[in-house]
């Protein structure tokens, strides 16, 4: 089944990505068993990164999760059309002209500036409604929220807007799967933000939450009682250096698919797509596949001498620049390639982690760039 009606029109198909929805569901429940903590985020941002936001969010909504987190008023509109039940939680500073509608649908902003504060509790007042936010502190992200030095003048500000429940306080990791020092002072300045906020307000913040996925898998955070996965949802593990290759027992939830179109015997010297870059060494077999950057396969991995797809149960080079539509690989030690084969560009046979790094990119991003024209198969 396809969550983009054009795709319909294309029967067989050429691209598809493959949306594991079992997988989706194991990786939720070991990261959940890994964070120690019952509350969690579900971060499903960005078409759930590129894997199918309905699919996604119905699956994870059947496993009752606290909040579904978005990146803004768009992805929380989608999710409401959606019907779902799960709180929705923007991620991010909104803009004026989106926190009416915060506030009508009881979207939970996290609160970025005194400004956007006074906005919405002015917003809540004339629509007679209490909306539950959450306090943001920049511990060092630097994209938004409070400084930690900032807080005992803003907590009494904060404490004026009457039609603003506080019922949370968020942060958030800028490089936890690089730099554990820095990320070891974000904890702490973290933790005493909440003991400041806290203090102040006299009672407890029913949500706490600064851990990504780097953050459950590689860190200790005691003021935490809710977790905010990531990548880690959809099988990707990231985190320090010394754990990578490392899915701690994380599954791929997409894998992405094409088919051989073509399979030809080219001779010593031939020049193989744009520009000319790779030139046959030697007779080779070369095999046309149905897929390029048009459908989100990185042009980044162009003639690099690394990059591969698997192709029946063999890895196999890709030779020449990626072309808008096609890529062309060397299927010489692949007898029995053949038109119609199936092609894995990325998944349990060929990890996305590998794809990006032949890309200098990061698995995020080729996740996010696979176009709508790629059909995706949700089982």
């Amino acid at each position: 089944m396809s969550e983009y009606p054009l795709n319909q029109l294309s029967k067989p198909l050429r691209v598809w990505a493959q949306i594991d929805l079992t997988a989706l569901k194991h990786n939720l429940q070991s990261l959940k068993q890994k964070s120690g903590l019952a509350a969690v985020m579900a971060v499903i941002k960005a078409d759930a990164y590129g894997h199918g936001l309905a699919a996604v969010a119905h699956c994870l909504e059947s496993q009752q999760i606290d909040f579904f987190g978005v990146a803004h008023i768009a992805e929380a509109q989608a999710l409401t059309k959606l019907a779902v039940k799960t709180r929705i939680y923007l991620l991010g500073a909104t803009l004026p002209e989106e926190r009416a509608q915060i506030v009508e649908h009881g979207w939970t902003p996290c609160i970025c500036s005194l400004a956007e504060a006074e906005h919405l509790n002015s917003l809540a007042v004339s629509q007679k409604k209490q909306l539950k936010v959450h306090i943001a502190i920049d511990t060092g992200m630097g994209r938004g929220g409070f400084l930690p030095e900032q807080l005992k003048e803003v907590c009494i500000k904060l404490s004026a807007l009457d039609a603003l429940n506080y019922e949370g306080v968020a942060s958030h990791f800028c490089s936890s799967d690089e730099d554990e020092a820095f990320t070891h002072l974000q904890i702490q300045l973290f933790n005493e933000a909440v003991g400041i906020l806290e203090n102040h307000f006299k009672r407890e913040f029913r949500y706490r939450h600064l851990a990504n996925t780097a953050g459950i898998l590689d860190y200790n955070i005691p003021s935490c009682n809710l977790s905010r996965p990531g990548l880690g949802l959809y099988g990707i593990a990231v985190g320090l250096g010394k754990n990578t290759g490392n899915n701690r027992d994380l599954k791929p939830v997409m894998t992405l698919k094409s088919k051989i179109t073509l399979i030809r015997e080219l001779p010593k010297g031939t020049s193989l797509s744009y520009g000319r870059d790779y030139i046959t060494p030697y007779k080779m077999q070369v095999a046309t596949v149905g897929i390029g950057y048009g459908d989100g396969y990185p042009r980044a991995v162009n003639n690099n001498g690394k990059a591969q797809v698997f192709i029946e149960g063999q890895l196999c080079p890709v030779l020449g620049r990626v072309t808008m539509d096609q890529i062309l690989v060397d299927v010489s030690a692949v007898p029995q390639a053949m038109i119609g084969s199936e092609v894995e560009l990325f998944g349990p046979n060929l990890s996305v982690n590998q794809v990006s790094t032949w890309s200098n990119t990061i698995p995020w991003e080729i996740f996010t760039q696979i176009t709508p024209r790629v059909t995706r198969i949700v089982h």
